[in-house]
């Protein structure tokens, strides 16, 4: 074997892991951990050099060759690898730091060939078991003993052949240092990645005053009980509070003359619009909005003209129609519609002026996970699509220059950065802004771009109902990446839920202890969710959307061959088995708004149950109704008798942050409801008497917005459902970029 082929197929051996240098993978347990490019960059790094000291200064030079890059940055990436590798807090496995000098992979390491045959260990070839200090194990000419067993190979390489590709290699490095010139052009200074706040809890929504020197953001503050605005140097200081209030307030915008920050703002008394100085003062409200905006994930709802006229807003009048984009008069609240999206979307939000104010980039949300980029012009006319990924676009900026877009994507599972030009093309990765990347934000004038660097992890967590003793919330399935939509199976032996620990969303299932975890689908991009059992417990009915268009399948519990139900051009999704296992449940838009339909288990007879709207059916355990809210983001329960087909209002539980948190039997609803910032109630509303009772509270959050959840076990006695287990963000902030 060539010194070549050797060095294609080597890997890395430690613990459960092995890491794929060629393939760019780490896998634990054959299963793909998901690691940002630089982070694997750096766990590479560290295991090649296993049981050496790697001091600060020689990571980031390695790291960011051409880049300014503080030590902190490096910070967050120690961080984000150990979360990865699964090491617990002060008990480190394989990264040991050592203070004010560096860091040091310390596990034993193996490096194996494509066989698995053991090569040698790297703590053998590279260190020294009877001393501390790091050292080589060479042979008589100095070299380590596995260098020179594949010394000999490289050369009975020709020559010539040598020759020719040193050539190459020659040739590649002008062409790139030729092309890096031109591109660049007068282009000197670096990148430089800082973080921008580092304050507990959650930052977000960052957006930058007109003349760059301050960044306006949304914070639940130092003890994380309240979402306000606050504002704060960008170079650094202390923050100042602009909004106090018990509602959300976010998406924060500065008038071009930086005296004024517009803000949305959502209560349980209201939505609306408002208008605040900039440093903090009395409040005046714009217009009066939809509510429920909350529930359709990471977007933004306003943004302010160049010229301080107007601002554009997301905004509906009825239940029945999509979110479209109104163009509203600072001073007089006038509004013009500037977009009419099909009502078989979402509707258009996440606006944003360009900077010469001639033309609006948005997202249209075509469904819960799926959005495209946009531009219109201000005169109104026919929208210009972008981009065709099917891949969940959320929020957007332009850059300074009007040429080109910046937005987040789920591209890839995780969210991304992308930049665009508005000529359209494809999208390409900003890889330095890593993943986990949202509401990116750009100086009007100016060359930083920042960002929020999302850390929340979600791990499904269960209750006992029936205890003599204090309920207590216990983890079940726990992974470093994300765990939601939890379903008992019918004998309560096992669990259905939806992960992307392989890198997409997929179906998984385990026991009900969270062992023997079994990918069942591989469909390695498209977002598959909202799985349910068939009665009998062999199968199990999804949504996905394979080919941008949301369908509905079904797989065996066992694995299998998947088979395709629905095939409408509509979005048919969240299906749900008839408690007799003939029929399945649906929500599909295809009469133009989201209503229940029904079909027969083999996907034949599809017909429409609902007229009024429906979304998320469930049978009552009788078979006697369907259960449904009205609309995606309703906490407003509804009902409708089989036999009949009346449609009739049940139950309000007034939450509109967890309108898909919520679970029937035969006495009543488990619901999920929010005590406050921090704290999180589990509720029970009997059918007969309409009386509440909290089940149990605790100290954290389970995850808002378009996630399902509530899981009730066949014998009543435990309650599944998704769990925040680590909640975090920072703003992240790119100079001199362009």
């Amino acid at each position: 074997m060539s010194a070549a082929e050797w060095h294609v197929r080597q890997y890395y051996e430690f613990g459960p892991f092995r890491l794929a240098p060629v393939e760019h993978r780490l896998y634990r347990d054959g299963e793909v951990v998901l690691l940002p490019p630089k982070e694997f960059d750096l766990l590479l790094l560290l295991v090649r050099n296993s049981g050496q000291v790697l001091d600060r200064e020689r990571l980031i030079k390695s790291l960011w060759p051409n880049t300014v890059v503080e030590e902190a940055n490096l910070n967050v990436h120690i961080s984000a690898l150990r979360k990865a590798l699964a090491e617990s807090h002060g008990e480190h496995q394989y990264i040991e730091t050592l203070p004010r000098l560096g860091y040091r992979f310390i596990a034993p390491v193996t490096e194996v060939n494509e066989s698995g045959k053991g090569i040698v260990p790297l703590s053998q070839a590279w260190t020294d078991s009877s001393n501390s200090n790091p050292q080589r194990a060479p042979d008589a000419q100095g070299k380590p003993d596995w260098y020179m067993r594949h010394r000999t190979a490289a050369v009975t390489v020709p020559l010539w052949l040598l020759a020719v590709a040193l050539l190459g290699i020659l040739a590649v490095l002008f062409f790139k240092s030729y092309r890096l010139t031109n591109t660049l052009g007068e282009e000197s200074s670096p990148l430089n990645v800082v973080p921008l706040t580092t304050y507990p809890g959650r930052e977000s929504q960052p957006a930058f005053s007109p003349d760059g020197n301050h960044i306006a953001f949304v914070w639940g503050g130092e003890k994380g009980d309240n979402t306000d605005i606050y504002i704060r140097l960008v170079d650094g200081g202390n923050w100042v509070r602009v909004t106090n209030h018990p509602g959300n307030d976010v998406n924060p915008v500065w008038s071009p003359d930086g005296r004024t920050i517009a803000f949305y703002r959502s209560s349980a008394e209201e939505d609306g619009i408002y208008l605040v100085p900039s440093l903090g003062g009395a409040e005046r409200k714009l217009t009066d909005t939809w509510a429920n905006r909350f529930s359709f994930g990471s977007h933004t709802w306003l943004h302010w003209s160049p010229e301080g006229k107007w601002l554009v807003i997301s905004d509906k009048v009825s239940a029945g129609e999509p979110f479209s984009l109104y163009l509203l008069s600072r001073e007089t609240g006038e509004r013009r519609r500037l977009t009419s999206p099909p009502s078989s979307v979402i509707g258009d939000c996440s606006p944003a002026f360009s900077p010469d104010g001639k033309t609006v980039a948005f997202v249209r949300v075509v469904s819960a996970v799926v959005g495209e980029v946009y531009l219109v012009s201000v005169d109104g006319g026919e929208p210009k699509r972008l981009t065709f990924a099917g891949a969940g676009a959320s929020n957007l900026t332009w850059v300074s220059n009007g040429r080109e877009l910046v937005f987040a994507s789920r591209y890839g599972g995780t969210s991304r950065l992308l930049r665009i030009p508005i000529e359209g093309g494809t999208p390409q990765w900003l890889a330095e802004s890593g993943t986990f990347a949202l509401y990116p934000a750009y100086t009007p004038h100016g060359n930083r771009l920042a960002w929020v660097q999302n850390m929340d992890n979600q791990d499904i967590y269960k209750v006992a109902l029936k205890s003599n003793t204090e309920s207590q919330i216990s983890s079940v399935i726990a992974s470093t990446t994300g765990e939601v939509s939890p379903r008992y199976s019918p004998d309560g032996k096992r669990i259905v839920f939806v992960s992307n620990r392989s890198g997409s969303d997929e179906i998984w299932v385990c026991g009900s202890d969270g062992e023997n975890p079994v990918r069942l689908t591989s469909f390695r991009g498209p977002l598959a969710g909202s799985p349910n059992w068939s009665p009998d417990g062999k199968q199990i009915v999804f949504d996905c959307r394979p080919d941008g268009n949301a369908d509905i399948f079904v797989i065996s519990s066992e694995g299998g061959q998947l088979r395709r139900l629905t095939s409408d051009p509509a979005e048919d999704i969240v299906p749900s088995f008839s408690r007799d296992g003939r029929s399945i449940h649906f929500t599909s838009n295809r009469s133009g708004r989201l209503q229940l339909w029904k079909m027969t288990s083999n996907g034949d007879e599809q017909i429409q149950v609902t007229k009024q709207g429906g979304f998320e059916p469930v049978e009552s355990p009788d078979g006697q109704w369907v259960y449904y809210t009205q609309d995606r983001g309703s906490s407003f329960i509804w009902r409708v008798k089989l036999s009949s087909g009346e449609e009739t209002p049940f139950f309000d539980f007034h939450q509109k942050d967890y309108s898909r948190m919520w679970t029937i039997n035969g006495q009543g609803i488990y619901f999920v409801s929010a005590e406050s910032q921090m704290r999180t109630a589990i509720k029970f509303s009997s059918y007969s008497n309409g009386n509440e009772k909290t089940v149990t509270e605790f100290e954290g959050n389970i995850p808002t917005g378009g996630v399902s959840g509530l899981s009730l076990s066949p014998d009543g006695k435990w309650l599944l459902f998704p769990f925040i287990a680590q909640r975090g963000s920072d703003l992240m902030m790119i100079e001199n970029f362009r």
